[in-house]
């Protein structure tokens, strides 16, 4: 039947009041890090972001002022506000995008801390030592947690599932220990709201948090590139295999969801946590990171050397905030307690991470003390916890605080047989000493041959140490806490344990290791 033309003009103005209603009707989209009771860093410009329709204007009113941005081709919009000051006081912020507005509520401003790593940063509070006398005390909503996913990609995510949350006994028992007890200390010495955001996983290494672009743009770590893509390459295969099957076998399933889960999504594969744990949350203004990883980087800890601050300086120029301070926890003491002075990885990559400290707004939690032999997670969080807030104490908020352990200054060997060390040392107006013991223990000392001997070693000054040996007669290199589980005992006035160190530059046996 032939249409009349009042018939379509009907139908085109119908089509048309539908189309403006689509266009008017804005869906306003936000990241997970961005709802409700969510923590602002104060005194950093705010950074919020979206998504509405391609081209979309957007409107974003914050504490009286009114921000506009338009939506792009892919309908992400973003906005940079003034700073704002730390405030107990909940805010609203109120974002129209078309003919929808979304209210963002109780929303507080303070310091805001990234906890990030692999098993003993994502180890939780009710695995931890008191952590159930911590979670009867967790009721305090100026403290707001949120956490994400393990959740592996190749490709960057923009969101995920989770939301922001006060503190409180229902929410802190499966929330990162050492994430919890560091923001918990630092409520209650600065008094500012804080928000922390939850994101490591277990078993990971660093080049999973870092892209493949950074990778690649070094000698000593684009083999693990290289090596991994012929991984893929051969884990692709083999699933292909196994999928094109009609019927498999149990053990045929549990190696399909192997190469699946450990194989192309698992902890190691390189950029797979950046782009699907850390890429979500890149942008929100933060006040620092602290970190808590390097057991699964112990094997290649040479090559930690220059992934991990090259992981570092990348998270920073992401966020482009150069100011994003980073402290992380060294390698607790661990395995079995060896008579005789060895070689060890973990000495080697708790190494690596001492040399990091040279980037600027860095610093080292030691905790040597901590550990246990049997367990490579340590119960004790919250003393961790302690070790790295007293870098943000010092560093971040200007506290007359000890913030660092002692670390070698400078050595001298004497013609005696004796090698002079002397240490950078915060004591307060009070020297080094040996706790628990009268005997200084933990020192070891070589000569030419390059063979270590265990060291008599005595406290000669505040901050000096002499060290020496009868079976050493020309000394050439002296190693402290140089073992998977170091017997030693030197402490600071404040009882922080002295960082491990050699004076040798010797080849050490994960020198070579540079694959993935």
């Amino acid at each position: 039947m032939k249409q009349s033309p009042r018939w379509t003009q009907l139908l085109c103005a119908v089509s048309v009041m539908l189309m403006s209603a689509s266009t008017l009707k804005a869906e306003i989209k936000l990241p997970a890090i961005i709802g409700d009771s969510m923590v602002i860093q104060r005194d950093k410009p705010v950074h919020l972001w979206g998504w509405a329709d391609a081209g979309q204007d957007v409107k974003v009113e914050l504490k009286g002022k009114t921000y506009t941005a338009k939506a792009d081709d892919s309908g992400k919009w973003s906005i940079t506000g003034d700073k704002l000051s730390a405030s107990f006081e909940p805010i609203e912020i109120k974002i129209t995008a078309g003919s929808e507005t979304k209210t963002l509520k109780d929303i507080l401003v303070g310091e805001v801390w990234l906890c990030s790593g692999q098993s003993n940063m994502q180890w939780s509070i009710n695995s931890s030592v008191d952590g159930d006398l911590a979670t009867l005390a967790a009721d305090n909503p100026h403290i707001r947690l949120i956490t994400v996913p393990n959740k592996a990609a190749q490709e960057p995510k923009y969101t995920f599932e989770g939301s922001w949350k006060s503190a409180s006994p229902q929410t802190i028992p499966g929330f990162s220990a050492v994430g919890y007890f560091f923001g918990k200390k630092l409520f209650e010495t600065i008094d500012v709201p804080v928000g922390l955001i939850n994101n490591a996983w277990g078993g990971s290494a660093a080049e999973a948090w870092t892209t493949e672009k950074t990778l690649l743009s070094a000698p000593s770590t684009e083999g693990i590139v290289k090596g991994w893509k012929d991984r893929v390459t051969q884990y692709e295969a083999q699933k292909a295999e196994l999928e094109a099957k009609k019927e498999l076998t149990k053990e045929e399933k549990q190696q399909l969801s192997n190469i699946v889960g450990r194989g192309l999504q698992g902890n190691h594969r390189p950029a797979n946590l950046y782009n699907g744990c850390l890429s979500p949350v890149i942008g929100y203004p933060i006040r620092g990171v602290i970190w808590y990883q390097g057991e699964s980087n112990a094997g290649r800890a040479y090559q930690y050397r220059d992934l991990f601050p090259m992981m570092i300086s990348e998270w920073r120029n992401d966020w482009k905030d150069q100011d994003i301070s980073f402290y992380w926890v060294q390698l607790a003491d661990y395995m079995g307690v060896k008579d005789q002075p060895s070689d060890s990885a973990w000495a080697e990559v708790r190494e690596a991470q001492t040399m990091t400290a040279k980037l600027p707004k860095t610093g080292e939690a030691v905790i040597i003390d901590l550990g246990t032999g049997s367990d490579i997670h340590p119960p004790n969080k919250e003393d961790v916890a302690s070790r790295l807030l007293r870098h943000a104490l010092a560093k971040d908020y200007g506290l007359n605080v000890v913030a660092s352990s002692p670390t070698l200054k400078s050595h001298t060997i004497g013609e005696d047989g004796k090698v002079t060390l002397v240490f950078n040392h915060d004591g307060g107006g009070k020297g080094l000493k040996a706790m628990d013991f009268k005997e200084v223990l933990g020192f070891t000392i070589a000569g030419e041959d390059k063979k270590f001997y265990k060291a008599e070693a005595v406290i000669t000054g505040k901050d000096t140490i002499v060290v020496s040996s009868p079976d050493v007669k020309a000394p050439k290199a002296v190693r402290y806490a140089w073992a998977d589980n170091p017997i030693c005992n030197v402490y600071s006035a404040v009882n922080l344990p002295m960082t491990p160190f050699r004076t040798d530059d010797w080849e050490g046996i994960t020198a070579k290791s540079l694959g993935p």
